[in-house]
């Protein structure tokens, strides 16, 4: 392949894969499949089966365009605040608010994650990514302790196990119709960055 013809080729795949996002991210990995998929979109299922090997292939894919989205809105917040309390209150803020606003596209990561459990094929996915958000949650940490002028305490993937357990349990809450899982999860994040610093 040429240079503009991959370029073609991985541009169909990032279009395939935005509008196969939302019958993975409405109905999870186990419900749906590659015809499932065409059936909802204006694509048809050979060209999903020529850009994508299988569903496998298709749901990592998706999976990694959408959380390299959203590490790029926390990486502004860490180019942007200028003060301790600025990056906290706006690191809550985005959590809330991605909480809210793409409840669904965070359901369908858990479930890939909770999958790769179970099945092999998606392990060395699911950890590259995992491995993506806990630099993500890392760097937000770390400039708020340049910001607080205090060092951070503890292991990346300890602060990253602290945020996300936060968010996987604010997603739950999200998903079962409680009205103020956005606002409790927005304090809770809040209040675990602060803490981790006060000693």
């Amino acid at each position: 392949m040429t240079d503009v013809a991959v370029d073609r080729f991985d541009q169909r795949r990032a279009q395939l894969a935005m509008s196969a996002l939302v019958t993975l991210s409405e109905l999870g990995y186990a419900r749906t499949s590659l015809r499932e998929i065409a059936q909802n979109s204006e694509f048809s299922h050979g060209v999903l089966h020529y850009y994508f090997r299988n569903k496998v292939e298709l749901i990592t894919y998706c999976v990694k365009q959408y959380k390299t989205e959203c590490v790029t809105r926390y990486d502004r917040i860490v180019e942007t605040a200028e003060t301790a309390e600025e990056l906290r209150l706006a690191f809550g803020a985005a959590m809330a608010t991605t909480l809210s606003e793409d409840a669904r596209l965070h359901r369908l990561w858990y479930d890939l994650r909770n999958q790769s459990l179970f099945e092999k094929a998606f392990r060395a996915d699911v950890l590259a990514i995992d491995e993506t958000l806990e630099l993500m949650i890392w760097r937000i940490v770390c400039r708020y302790a340049e910001l607080l002028g205090k060092p951070p305490d503890m292991a990346s993937s300890t602060a990253y196990a602290l945020f996300d357990g936060l968010f996987q349990q604010g997603l739950l809450r999200y998903l079962a119709g409680q009205d103020d899982a956005a606002r409790h999860l927005q304090s809770s994040v809040e209040q675990v960055l602060a803490r981790i610093f006060t000693t």
